[in-house]
């Protein structure tokens, strides 16, 4: 198992809620300082890790580490 580190930020265009390109971080730690950058920037952003089993392809659930702003409304349960 190994874990990824995400940070998936997010502009209002127009009426709609755009992500951007997802950035990688190496641990938990910068993918919050990461995210807490962003979000002086960005409409929303979200920074999460993930538990990934690469000889079976198999994902856990995400975790939120830091979240900000205006997200999907999938990502605000």
């Amino acid at each position: 198992m190994t874990t990824r580190y995400a940070v998936q930020s997010f502009r209002q265009k127009g009426g709609a809620l755009v992500a951007d390109q997802p950035k990688s971080a190496r641990s938990s730690e910068a993918a919050i300082s990461m995210a807490e950058r962003m979000s002086a920037t960005r409409d929303g952003v979200i920074a999460f890790s993930q538990e990934i089993d690469l000889e079976t392809d198999c994902y856990d659930e995400p975790v939120v580490l830091y979240r900000s702003g205006t997200l999907p409304q999938e990502l605000t349960a």
